[in-house]
């Protein structure tokens, strides 16, 4: 099984191309679910990369920034890696590149002040760029001792190499930025957890850390869903959390957060751009690909060669696990976008009835009981869900994965969660 998984992402690992110059991007005005976001620019604005067109209400007022220079052409939907319309600002690229700060190195990075560094990196915009796009700053923005930095570079998805080909490629100013954010923050100690099976990824690492005595490379079972913070807590620093890793000093950042921390520290850099690995047998090449915050999924594939000559293909935006299906390639593509998935449909495919052989409740990672809720859904038992802790739930699909009556559980229990959200407002 380990092997198979590898060999997927063979596919795609270390092969790197840049997109950076689409005609168009479309970029979204939502965060996670969050589309409570005012615009700051009209159609026919002219805008420079780093131009605060967007910036998002309530506590979490991180902005949004133009990802290429040009004319605002309005707003239209495109779909967003939940699969979901949304509001997207479209601007025409000039293709001049015009920022609009430079892009000077600015003083050493370990010498900024703790206040320096949450201002800088809430001002370019950084956020997670694991998957759930949670301001990056407000990890930091806290009184309470810091001890441990947990770098996630455990890509256990099967087919995202994302994390392990910017680590491998970039290598160097990702140990400069954890020394320079362990500096700032007074942290004492850092891991950069990896999986064991990318020996010649560890071996440029340890090539590198020789001059950084507090940082410490942790080869992993890359096994799914060693991904999900609490596990990757649990099997790095051996301890348990109620709510958040801080609880226990210990802060968490995917590897791409850590890049995208350094260009903001180095060059005052706003995120416009990512690495989104492009895969699977729907597509003629798999790669990797920077490319710019916006940029539409249809047009990236075009341009690495297009589709496979297959009739009918599913598209995946995060993967295959944990990622949302999407009912065609007009995905804009977002910073929590790490992964496009392209498969041939399997036709034949169908849901049987449920055989109450316990397999979901066995693999849950969550330790919950996948079969119930999605009962409890379909009678709408709110009570019951709530009982059920369904909140618990961190969408991992292995309850869909590991069952043989091929029933969707994982989108049983999403729509179960949305359900008790929307109970609760």
């Amino acid at each position: 099984m380990r092997q198979d998984v590898m060999n997927l992402k063979k596919m795609s690992k270390n092969q790197l191309i840049d997109f950076s110059k689409p005609k168009y991007v479309y970029i979204p005005l939502a965060s996670g679910k969050d589309e409570n976001v005012t615009v700051l620019v009209k159609k026919g604005d002219y805008v420079k990369i780093g131009t605060v067109i967007g910036k998002r209400k309530g506590t979490k007022k991180i902005p949004i920034h133009a990802t290429v220079s040009g004319y605002v052409m309005g707003i239209e939907k495109k779909l967003y890696v939940t699969g979901q319309l949304v509001r997207c600002i479209k601007i025409e690229n000039d293709g001049k590149e015009c920022y609009l700060e430079e892009n000077i190195d600015q003083k050493k990075m370990s010498q900024y002040t703790k206040e320096e560094f949450l201002e800088t990196i809430l001002d370019t915009g950084i956020v997670g760029l694991g998957g759930d796009a949670f301001p990056t700053y407000i990890k930091y923005n806290t009184d309470k001792k810091i001890n441990t930095l947990v770098i996630n570079a455990v890509e256990c998805e099967p087919y995202n190499t994302s994390d392990t080909t910017l680590l491998f490629e970039k290598c160097e100013e990702i140990l400069e930025a954890i020394d320079a954010i362990m500096e700032i923050n007074h942290i004492e100690h850092a891991i950069i957890a990896v999986p064991k099976e990318e020996t010649e990824l560890i071996r440029k690492l340890n090539n590198f850390i020789g001059t950084y005595l507090n940082i410490e490379v942790k080869a992993l079972s890359s096994s799914y869903p060693i991904r999900w913070e609490r596990k990757l807590v649990k099997e790095t620093k051996h301890v348990n959390y109620k709510f958040i890793p801080l609880e226990k000093g210990i802060i968490v950042n995917n590897v791409s957060t850590i890049y995208a921390i350094y260009e903001a520290l180095k060059q005052k850099k706003p995120l416009v751009d990512r690495i989104v690995t492009f895969t699977g047998n729907g597509l003629k090449k798999q790669c990797n690909v920077k490319l710019k915050i916006g940029t539409l999924a249809k047009d990236v594939i075009k341009k690495i060669g297009g589709y496979q000559n297959v009739d009918d293909m599913i598209l995946i935006a995060g993967g295959a696990m944990m990622g949302n299906a999407l009912p065609s390639d007009e995905l804009a593509i977002s910073p929590e976008v790490s992964c496009v998935l392209v498969l041939p449909y399997e036709k034949n495919k169908i849901a049987n009835p449920c055989i109450r052989c316990g397999k979901c409740v066995q693999m849950c990672p969550a330790k919950l009981n996948p079969v119930m809720i999605a009962e409890a859904y379909q009678e709408k038992n709110i009570k019951l869900l709530q009982q059920l802790e369904v909140k618990r739930c961190i969408g991992c699909g292995l309850c869909s994965f590991i069952c043989p009556s091929n029933r969707n559980i994982r989108n049983q229990i999403k729509l179960a969660k949305k359900l008790c959200e929307e109970e609760g407002k």
